[in-house]
């Protein structure tokens, strides 16, 4: 939009007041060009930084007791982790919408929590002061090609560590626009929860129904019926 702005030509892809939060011109910074009223910060000074940390191995279980408990990208999925294992005593606990980070082995592998969980020491969450979930998501993706450094330093396994993971370089655009940002990704990243959400359930009931039908124990009409409530739920 600076770009266009500068050129004289009107932005493309937004209207016209999300066009006028972007300025038309850039000025110098201490690490080049950024749009003028916009600075490089880092990750300590823009974003809540919480590295993870690993509970007592007793307190972990496989019956739900406790909150989801995620140790590293393993539990990573397309966007959200994958429930395995829970903590009835968790140290360090990410929100909802939270971003998780993985900080070992590979580093930067990025999701979001979609309920309130325990992290352990191969993941750190992310959250914006303000609150803006998107901007922080899509800030620490922006950020894959610092976190690849980490995995190429010559150890056997690659980590970050809070002091370097917080001195990582970063945009700072004013909340103005950080706030439209949201506006406009908001709407997108909760229809993916949906969508997330309700492969969820209909995942729950095929692990349910499926031994059932198998061993003649339900009638496939039976089944159908029950899939359709769980939908609908």
């Amino acid at each position: 939009p600076v770009h266009a702005k500068m050129q004289g030509r009107v932005p493309e892809g937004m209207d016209e007041s999300t066009a006028a939060l972007f300025p038309d011109e850039f000025e110098e910074s201490e690490f080049g060009l950024v749009p003028r009223g916009w600075r490089h910060s880092t990750v300590n000074e823009s974003f809540i930084l919480t590295m993870g940390q690993s509970p007592p191995g007793d307190t972990y279980n496989q019956t739900s007791d406790g909150l989801p408990f995620y140790q590293g990208r393993t539990d990573f999925g397309f966007r959200f982790p994958t429930q395995r294992i829970f903590c009835n005593a968790p140290t360090r606990i990410a929100e909802i919408g939270d971003t998780l980070v993985s900080v070992r082995a590979p580093v930067g592998d990025v999701n979001m929590a979609i309920e309130k969980c325990c992290i352990g020491r191969g993941v750190a969450s992310v959250r914006h002061p303000d609150g803006y979930r998107g901007f922080t998501f899509y800030a620490m993706r922006g950020l894959g090609d610092k976190f690849k450094n980490f995995d190429s330093e010559g150890t056997i396994f690659g980590s970050i560590n809070k002091k370097d993971f917080q001195s990582l370089n970063v945009i700072s655009a004013p909340p103005s626009v950080l706030a439209a940002y949201d506006r406009i990704s908001d709407p997108i990243d909760a229809r993916i929860v949906e969508n997330e959400e309700q492969v969820r359930t209909l995942a729950t009931l095929r692990d349910t129904l499926l031994p059932r039908l198998i061993s003649g124990q339900l009638r496939v009409n039976q089944a159908e019926s029950l899939v359709s409530l769980g939908s609908e739920a």
